[in-house]
């Protein structure tokens, strides 16, 4: 594939050719706008752009042949590029320390070495709990994170659906909701199959949305979905999926989970600014990394900051999801407490 690139490299062939003639959507299936992005960005900033991997890719008992192999092409591209900086992008099984971080060491016992480590399970609440997009895990070590594991494998399931499913076919979105609902309730502690709706929403499993595609919704979702990338309809229980964007449908499933809390019931117009701040704050719990950027905190942002300050109890959040509201002073003591707590 290296003549490939340089062909590219010189300008010689479009982005077109370059996708089929590296069989791109053949042997590798995931979006090419970023990762094209990723090579013009080379393209325009780097001294050369080069290919690292080879055969068998599928194999992983050969993992360490692939593994020498790139280092000695890293080699290789020291001795062209003697004051260069390279930036190596390679797959997360290769890099754990007793991979390619130690065949390159050994061929190049010189030079000094950064793994950069990206979205690690293991770190994540550690890199949430130090407010931090980045923790060190050695003096060699870096693991960065731009999304959470949910994020991540949620990502990585449509993807699988995307290789699975038709070219034509519309994409199914429903178990990525429902994974959401469900990893919201079991973090704040609420059960799925309760018989009773008192300190728990009752037979939440049975309360689960219809999730449809915006193409297979055959009503206007009004002005709904103009600024947002889906939109939870409580009226007909509805998810209408315009875009799966993780932290906006972890936002509108908590808005599900707050209507099946309070019994399906209609939501007072009063009581508005209460969900808002319960959507917010499922947010900010199931996707932490979606801080606020460029505006005033909301309430929801406050609520999640002092939760996990540790200053609120689950049972005290559960308290406020399950609350009746009844009449609209009863609306506005709810929303003082809330108020109160983000406060704490």
């Amino acid at each position: 594939d290296q003549r490939i690139l340089d062909a590219w490299w010189r300008r010689e062939i479009a982005e077109a050719e370059l996708r089929r003639r590296l069989r791109f959507d053949r042997e590798w299936g995931y979006q090419w706008e970023p990762f094209y992005a990723l090579l013009c960005t080379a393209r325009d900033h780097a001294e050369g752009l080069y290919a690292l991997d080879c055969m068998p890719r599928e194999d992983l008992r050969r993992i360490r042949a692939r593994d020498r192999h790139a280092a000695a092409k890293i080699s290789e591209i020291r001795e062209r590029h003697p004051e260069a900086a390279i930036f190596v992008l390679f797959g997360e099984s290769h890099l754990a320390p007793q991979h390619l971080p130690r065949t390159t060491k050994e061929l190049l016992p010189e030079e000094s070495t950064l793994t950069v480590l990206q979205n690690v399970d293991a770190l994540y609440w550690r890199a949430v709990a130090q407010h931090a997009t980045a923790v060190s895990i050695g003096k060699d070590a870096v693991c960065v994170f731009n999304s959470s594991p949910l994020e991540k494998y949620e990502s990585y399931r449509l993807c699988l659906d995307g290789w699975n499913a038709a070219a034509d076919s519309i994409p199914d979105f429903a178990p990525a909701i429902y994974n959401l609902v469900f990893s919201l309730s079991r973090s704040l502690g609420f059960r799925l199959d309760s018989p009773r709706n008192g300190t728990q929403p009752k037979y939440l499993t049975d309360l689960l949305p219809e999730v449809v595609a915006l193409d297979e919704y055959p009503h206007n979702p009004d002005s709904q979905l103009e600024e947002k990338s889906c939109a939870y309809l409580a009226d007909a229980n509805l998810f209408v999926i315009k875009e799966f964007q993780m932290a906006e449908a972890a936002e509108e499933c908590s808005r599900f989970l707050y209507s099946a809390c309070r019994g399906m019931v209609r939501l007072p117009v009063s009581a508005q600014p209460i969900e808002d701040a319960l959507a917010r704050f499922g947010s900010r719990l199931l996707c932490p990394e979606s801080e606020v950027k460029d505006r005033t905190p909301t309430l929801g942002d406050s609520l999640y900051e002092t939760y996990l300050a540790g200053k609120i109890s689950l049972p005290a959040l559960r308290r406020v999801f399950l609350s009746r509201l009844g009449t609209r002073e009863k609306t506005l003591e709810i929303l003082a407490d809330l108020q109160y707590l983000a406060r704490s």
